[in-house]
């Protein structure tokens, strides 16, 4: 048990800009100069952001290769007294980078975890994407091996809600291969630079996006936002998909981003039905 202080200090996870350095909050700018040092996942770059707001407090390294022996010493500053702030490189800490390694350690202890809301790449790319967001599973960057990437990604396949998650340039294409033998042709987004001055919004399907990237070369840092397996997403709409009505059904999947034939040819195989009777079902509805 680390010894504390009357008052141990507080652990701020302080959000950073993803790109536009105007997203940077009054209060974060505040904090990062008031606290006694700053935790960064890259120094040389978090310190081109302090520098840009005339912020003086010291920096020290803190990722995923040294957090094993820097996160007891950070715990140990905070326990003695002292107000640390962890930031990433961009966005949230704690999402996809050590931050969330060191709030485990910080809370048996105590010390009170803070968070500075801000900037998050995944959440700015699914509220533009036109997708379902009332739902949506995060699953930040892939396993690198093709092994584990592809059991990753089977099972992630039923899942019934939003998948966000982020790739680099070299990969993308690889990924959208991936993404659209096991997952199907679904609909998607590509978002690439955001909040920076060549952000671009790709959307279609997985395919389309396949077409797309194999014209125009990657560039930039990329999230994919990708709808969830339709036919898990319609089963989720009731407790038994027979007191559901063939039309409700299909506008379910309508309203999950599935076109209307495709989501017609699904239902039909749920009830194992012919297709026209699902398809005179929605003529009925008259929608």
């Amino acid at each position: 048990m680390i010894h504390l202080a009357e008052k141990p200090g507080t652990l701020y996870l302080c959000a950073t800009p993803i790109g536009n350095l105007e997203d940077m909050t009054l209060r974060a700018i505040r904090i990062l100069k008031e606290v006694s040092v700053i935790a960064a996942e890259d120094t040389r770059y978090t310190r081109r952001l302090l520098t840009h707001f005339d912020i003086h407090t010291p920096l020290i390294s803190y990722h995923e290769h040294n957090k094993a022996s820097r996160g007891p010493e950070l715990i140990a500053r905070l326990a003695a007294g002292e107000d640390i702030a962890v930031v990433s490189d961009a966005g949230l800490p704690g999402i996809s980078d050590p931050g969330a390694d060191l709030v485990r350690l910080a809370l048996p202890e105590g010390i009170a975890a803070v968070p500075l809301p801000g900037c998050n790449a995944a959440l700015s790319a699914l509220i533009c994407s036109g997708l379902d967001s009332t739902m949506f599973t995060f699953v930040g960057f892939l396993p690198k091996t093709k092994k584990k990437r592809r059991e990753f990604l089977e099972n992630l396949a039923k899942n019934p809600y939003t998948l966000l998650m982020y790739e680099a340039p070299h990969r993308l294409r690889q990924t959208l291969n991936e993404l659209h033998e096991i997952l199907g042709d679904r609909p998607a987004v590509a978002a690439r630079e955001l909040t920076k001055r060549f952000e671009q919004f790709v959307r279609g399907t997985i395919g389309t996006l396949q077409d797309h990237f194999a014209a125009h070369l990657p560039r930039g840092e990329f999230t994919l936002v990708i709808a969830g397996c339709p036919a898990a997403a319609a089963a989720e709409t009731a407790m038994d998909m027979d007191e559901v009505s063939l039309q409700d059904a299909v506008f379910a999947l309508v309203a999950q981003g599935t076109d209307k034939k495709n989501a017609i040819r699904i239902i039909a195989e749920q009830r194992s039905l012919p297709k026209r009777v699902v398809y005179q079902a929605v003529l009925d509805a008259g929608k």
